[in-house]
């Protein structure tokens, strides 16, 4: 089964620029209302996930936190938690089905590693269910 019939494309999801300051990714999580977003570098290619406690736990390790200093810090400088790992589009559905174990999405990448949308953990749940609900 090929993931390019389910997953959600680049230009409908929310990711962020992996130069963009924390400043930036605060005000977009605010925007947004995700937890969890893919990074993606200036050539458009995937390079993890950040979520809102990774930024939280970093500014609650940064002493005297000023807002003015988030304006500078790149939000590659954040230590991840919990890092997202990315499929090939060619992967299997068995492979998204594991990394969604632990994921509330999961990253969809092209042959170049080039960020191009994301599979939803509740679209493989629902992949799941017409599945057996056919088998019956």
């Amino acid at each position: 089964m090929n993931l390019f019939n389910f997953f959600t494309p680049k230009d409908e999801t929310f990711y962020l620029q992996s130069n963009s300051t924390v400043r930036q990714a605060l005000e977009k999580f605010d925007a947004h209302k995700f937890s969890v977003v893919s990074l993606v570098d200036e050539d458009g290619k995937f390079v993890g996930t950040i979520s809102q406690g990774d930024i939280l736990r970093f500014i609650k390790n940064v002493f005297n936190f000023d807002i003015s200093k988030a304006e500078s810090i790149k939000i590659t400088e954040i230590e991840k938690y919990r890092p997202y790992k990315a499929i090939n589009v060619e992967s299997s559905i068995d492979e998204a089905i594991v990394l969604a174990l632990d994921q509330n999405f999961v990253p969809i990448i092209d042959d170049r590693g080039i960020y191009i949308g994301i599979l939803k953990r509740k679209t493989i749940l629902e992949y799941l269910l017409v599945k057996k609900i056919d088998k019956k």
